[in-house]
């Protein structure tokens, strides 16, 4: 195929990697957000007025009299003594998450538009920036309804409605960058045919996203505070704490120890699965084996030290920044053992 003079594959690309990157600190933050417990500061979704924070002391103290009535501060930060400075602290990071996820939809909104009007779009692309522009409006829709859940008769969010949200925004970072490899090979190479996902890759990325979901409700079930022993959990190989009285289904996706062991050895299959998927990217492009390689290896050893360490939340932090860099090089990986001759 010969490339149409008017698209503009490489500056589409150059574009969806920015906006990659500014996912990426959406879910630094995001992990952020929930490290220190400020996730239902916020307790109304206002798209448009909500862009600015309160601005002036009648406005912070409308904020903290709306947080005021929630389970959270009732049942928790009440007691403990919370006053409007310390309000202050959480309400400024739900802020900045909710300010960056409207800086990612007008950053991906925009420039579309802009290359749609110019008919800059290669043929084939357009539905998938589309479905990438729906993915993001959905993204907001899911983090309202993951705070709703912590709003009426929790102290907390679902973990569920966490994991979909956190799972949500990696898949559409994965999404990002794919589209992007696919743009600079069909200018590159002059070929129309996308890379696709092959038998070795999706059965990596399903091991990946198990270990991704696990670690999302061991998140949201505060699981990493039950031990801060490694490789034992509290003088133990299997923790003794697992309640089993609602059986083995209910355990599984709501036990916090059960959730934290399973976390932190099914990482081990991760890491061999990963492993014999970087040896098989080597051949393609040494430079993404190695990206796979370290932030596997960094992964690990940050999973590690947040335990050890009382979950510090500069490690914890560091330990979602870089799952969310094993996705990107995942899908560096994938796409070159995906691409058709």
């Amino acid at each position: 195929m010969t490339v149409r003079a008017k698209t503009r594959p490489i500056a589409i690309a150059n574009w969806l990697y920015g906006v990659a990157a500014l996912v990426f600190l959406m879910v630094v933050v995001g992990g952020i957000t929930r490290l220190t417990e400020s996730g239902l500061s916020i307790t109304r979704w206002d798209l448009v007025t909500g862009t600015l924070p309160p601005l002036s002391q009648a406005d912070w103290e409308a904020q903290f009299a709306l947080y005021r009535q929630t389970p959270e501060y009732i049942e928790i930060n009440g007691p403990a003594g919370m006053d409007l400075e310390a309000f202050k602290f959480i309400y400024f990071w739900e802020w900045l998450h909710r300010f960056l996820g409207r800086l990612v939809g007008l950053a991906f909104a925009l420039p579309l538009a802009w290359f749609w009007v110019k008919n800059a779009i290669p043929r084939g692309y357009k539905w998938r920036l589309l479905a990438l522009l729906a993915l993001g409006a959905s993204q907001g829709a899911l983090g309202w309804y993951m705070v709703q859940s912590g709003l009426v008769d929790r102290t907390d969010v679902s973990h569920f409605r966490l994991s979909a949200h956190l799972l949500t925004a990696l898949f559409i970072l994965a999404g990002l960058i794919w589209t992007a490899l696919d743009l600079r090979m069909l200018k590159r190479r002059g070929s129309d045919r996308p890379a696709h996902l092959d038998g070795l890759s999706i059965r990596v990325s399903l091991i990946l996203f198990v270990q991704l979901l696990l670690g999302a409700w061991v998140a949201g079930l505060n699981a990493g505070y039950v031990t801060t022993e490694w490789p034992l959990m509290n003088g133990r190989f299997f923790p003794d704490g697992v309640d089993w009285s609602r059986g083995v289904v209910h355990a599984l996706t709501h036990d916090p120890f059960l959730l934290h062991w399973l976390h932190r050895w099914w990482a081990f299959v991760a890491l061999a699965a990963l492993i014999v998927m970087a040896r098989a990217v080597k051949v393609k492009d040494r430079r993404a084996s190695i990206a796979i390689h370290s932030a596997l290896g960094l992964q690990i050893l940050l999973g590690i030290a947040t335990v050890m360490s009382a979950m510090n939340i500069a490690l914890a932090a560091a330990h979602q920044a870089v799952g969310a860099l094993l996705v990107g090089s995942l899908a560096w990986g994938a796409h070159l053992l995906g691409r058709r001759r």
